[in-house]
C-alpha cells in the first residue's frame, strides 16, 4: 500500500476539517461550487468522483464479465439485501429512534420529515461510490460492475413505489433526470473512458494496463479527498448551527450502515462467497445513491426540511463509516 492508501483515515479526517474551516471562512466559494449542478447532480463533484473511479473501470475485463452470470449467488445477495431488507430496516430504525427514543427532544412535524429522509436514503442504493469502495478492498471489478448495472435497472422501477409505500403517500415522482445523469455520468462515461484506455494500453504491452492503474491510485485517492471537502465545505454552516439535530441524525443512520453491513457479511459466509465478490457485496448493500435521495427529499418537502438535512446526513456520514467497513472488509481478507 502507498502513503495515501496506508494512512487514508487520517487524509478523510483532515479533509472533513478542512472542509468544514473552508465552508465557514469562504462560504461564498463554497456556494458557487454547490450551485454548479444539473437535475441536482453537482458537476464539480461528478468530476471528482469520475477521477475516482477511472481506476477500476479501465479494470474491467469485458472477456470475463460474461462468466459472471456463472456465479450468481453474490448477485443474489446484493439484490436481497438492497431491495428486501434495506429499505425496512432503515424505516424501522428511523420511527424507533425518531418517534420513541428521541421524541423528547424533536417535534413530531419535524421527525416525521427526518424519518422520510431516512427511508429515501434506504431505498437509493448507491451507484457511483461502490466503484470506489471495492477497488478499496480489491473487488473483482467485473462483478462490481454487473452488480451496480443490475442495481439501477431494478432501481428504475422498484424506488417509486418502495418509498410510496414506506412513506405512506400515494404518488412519487421519480426525477428521472437526475437518475439518468447519474448513470451516464458514473457508469456509462467512465466505462466507455476505461474500455477505450485499456484497448489502447493493452496493444502496448501486458504489463501495461497495470503498471497506468498503479500510476492513477494515488489520484483516485485525491479525489476521494477532494470529495469529502467539498461535501463538508457546502454543509459547513448547517454543521455548525445544528450540531445536536445532526447528531440525532446520525446515530440510526450508521447503525442501519453497520447492521446492513453484518447481515450481508454474514450472507456471504453463508454462501461461501470469494472474498474478492463478498467484500464489494457486503459495501453495495450500506452505501447510498445521495443525489437522487437529496433530489426526491427536496421536491417532496422543500429545500429547507427535515428530510432534506436528514439526506444531506447521510451523505456526511457514508464517507467515514464506509471507510471503517473497507477496513474490516481488508482486515478479513485472506493472506496472499
Amino acid at each position: 500500500m502507498g502513503l495515501f492508501e496506508r494512512y487514508l483515515t487520517l487524509w478523510v479526517a483532515l479533509g472533513i476539517g478542512a472542509g468544514v474551516g473552508l465552508g465557514l471562512l469562504t462560504p461564498d466559494t463554497f456556494q458557487a461550487i454547490a450551485a454548479l449542478e444539473i437535475a441536482h447532480v453537482n458537476l464539480v463533484v461528478a468530476v471528482l468522483i469520475w477521477v475516482m473511479i477511472y481506476p477500476m473501470m479501465i479494470q474491467i475485463d469485458w472477456s470475463a464479465v460474461k462468466d459472471v452470470g456463472k456465479k450468481p449467488r453474490g448477485l443474489a445477495l446484493t439484490l436481497v439485501v438492497n431491495w428486501l431488507i434495506k429499505p425496512f430496516t432503515m424505516a424501522a430504525l428511523g420511527v424507533l429512534f425518531f418517534h420513541y427514543l428521541f421524541a423528547p427532544w424533536v417535534d413530531p412535524q419535524s421527525a416525521s420529515e427526518y424519518i422520510a429522509g431516512m427511508i429515501l436514503l434506504g431505498v437509493a442504493p448507491c451507484t457511483a461510490m461502490v466503484f470506489v469502495w471495492s477497488q478499496l478492498v480489491k473487488g473483482d471489478a467485473n462483478y462490481t460492475l454487473v452488480q451496480v448495472s443490475v442495481n439501477d435497472l431494478i432501481m428504475v422501477f422498484a424506488f417509486a413505489p418502495i418509498a410510496a409505500f414506506l412513506l405512506g403517500v400515494t404518488d412519487i415522482t421519480v426525477p428521472w433526470q437526475t437518475l439518468l445523469l447519474s448513470t451516464v455520468l458514473y457508469v456509462v462515461l467512465p466505462l466507455a473512458a476505461g474500455m477505450a484506455t485499456r484497448r489502447m494500453l493493452a496493444r502496448r504491452s501486458d504489463h501495461a494496463v497495470a503498471e497506468f492503474v498503479a500510476h492513477l491510485k494515488p489520484w483516485s485517492v485525491v479525489g476521494l479527498i477532494a470529495t469529502v471537502v467539498l461535501l463538508f465545505g457546502f454543509q459547513a454552516e448547517t454543521i455548525v448551527a445544528k450540531p445536536l439535530i445532526i447528531g440525532l441524525i446520525a446515530i440510526p443512520l450508521m447503525l442501519q450502515t453497520y447492521g446492513i453491513f453484518f447481515i450481508s457479511w454474514w450472507g456471504a459466509r453463508l454462501l461461501k462467497l470469494p472474498h474478492n465478490i463478498a467484500g464489494p457485496a457486503c459495501l453495495i448493500g450500506t452505501s447510498n445513491f445521495f443525489e437522487l435521495a437529496v433530489a426526491v427529499a427536496i421536491s417532496l418537502f422543500g429545500l429547507n426540511s427535515g428530510a432534506a438535512l436528514a439526506t444531506v446526513v447521510g451523505v456526511l456520514v457514508e464517507v467515514p463509516v464506509m471507510l471503517s467497513l473497507v477496513w474490516l472488509v481488508n482486515r478479513a481478507r485472506p493472506a496472499e
